[in-house]
């Protein structure tokens, strides 16, 4: 398959989401977070969720029109209800709001509740580092990562994604998983007949297993990243996000097997924090110049020219994408043909 070009995938986005009663502000931003984030070459987490994304917002589990708003809030903090809105909708109008409380405040925290799946959490971090301020964002998510010496699910894989900005070096971008995979991976591996490498999975005994199908079939569950630490940070996430949001906690955030009509409950948190207030205005920014570019220059292995800044390798594929296209895995392309069956869109040249 040929590369698509941003714009062409954006415009497809937009088309499919728009076909399904989405307004084109919320469409453009849904579009914009998920066509980046598969310019980033972060594929599990872009366009490929439009297929859950459209069958949801068709079947009213998403409110199509939902709007975001402030249930509470001081100086330095505030509650949103996402009105069942799409995850990108609600991230991006929370991330902002907290940018905003941070420009005056110095810190600012906004939690989230009543919301979906935001794609990667990466991208809102990123919004912070883009206005010069240091970015977190959090979520919580359906449990399907076990703890250790547990026999089923303790907690979802739980996102955390951190960015700082530099004045010359390019932002600072981390976003991992507290699971010591994606999900999105061991569903390949399922398709395509592959076992996947031993640490990645337990059955519901607790014993390691490699059979990609047992995930599928809630048999068995992921493992958390780097064991007690991982699930210990995914613990946090879910108290910072739905525990301190008010929203569902663990087993209560809808699952997708209980249908595309349900509504989930996710929870998110995000913070701003404004360097500005600690150290004057360029201060902080220079230092980080220094302190990334004093770690590109240290001696690296043979065949790596430097040692990467978390969030590099990413920032590459984007400036190689918006000049000469993304080409989508054969699993993504695949989804979304489906999506424009589905939503009467007509099948784009890009998707053969």
């Amino acid at each position: 398959m040929k590369a698509v070009s941003v714009s062409e995938l954006n415009s497809f986005a937009l088309d499919v989401l728009g076909r399904c009663g989405v307004s084109r502000q919320d469409a453009e931003t849904t579009a914009e977070v998920l066509v980046t984030t598969d310019s980033w070459g972060v594929f599990t987490h872009g366009t490929k969720f439009l297929g859950d994304y459209t069958r949801r917002l068709r079947a009213k589990g998403l409110n199509p029109q939902g709007r975001p708003a402030i249930q509470k809030e001081g100086a330095a903090w505030a509650v949103v209800d996402g009105d069942r809105s799409l995850g990108m909708v609600t991230g991006v109008f929370a991330m902002k709001l907290a940018i905003e409380k941070a420009a005056a405040s110095g810190v600012a925290l906004v939690t989230v509740h009543n919301s979906y799946h935001f794609g990667a959490a990466g991208y809102y971090a990123s919004m912070a580092a883009a206005r010069g301020q240091i970015g977190v964002a959090v979520a919580n998510a359906i449990p399907s990562v076990s703890a250790p010496g547990s026999r089923g699910p303790v907690l979802g894989s739980n996102p955390f994604a951190f960015a700082a900005p530099s004045a010359h070096q390019g932002a600072m971008v981390l976003d991992i998983s507290t699971a010591a995979v994606a999900g999105g991976k061991i569903m390949v591996a399922a398709a395509k007949g592959e076992p996947v490498p031993e640490g990645w999975l337990v059955d519901n005994k607790g014993e390691p297993t490699s059979d990609p199908n047992l995930f599928l079939q809630l048999q068995a569950f992921l493992t958390p990243m780097a064991g007690h630490k991982g699930y210990g940070l995914a613990l946090m996430i879910e108290i910072l996000s739905g525990g301190l949001s008010g929203g569902a906690l663990r087993e209560k955030i809808g699952r997708f097997v209980d249908g595309p009509g349900t509504a989930a409950d996710y929870s998110h948190a995000f913070l701003a924090i404004n360097p500005g207030v600690f150290l004057g205005e360029s201060a902080f920014a220079g230092r980080m110049d220094d302190l990334f570019a004093g770690i590109r220059r240290l001696p690296s292995s043979r065949g790596v020219a430097n040692i990467k800044i978390p969030g590099e390798i990413e920032q590459a594929r984007r400036r190689e994408a918006l000049a000469s296209g993304i080409e989508l895995p054969a699993d993504v392309a695949e989804v979304l043909r489906s999506v424009a069956i589905e939503t009467g869109c007509p099948m784009p040249a890009f998707l053969g």
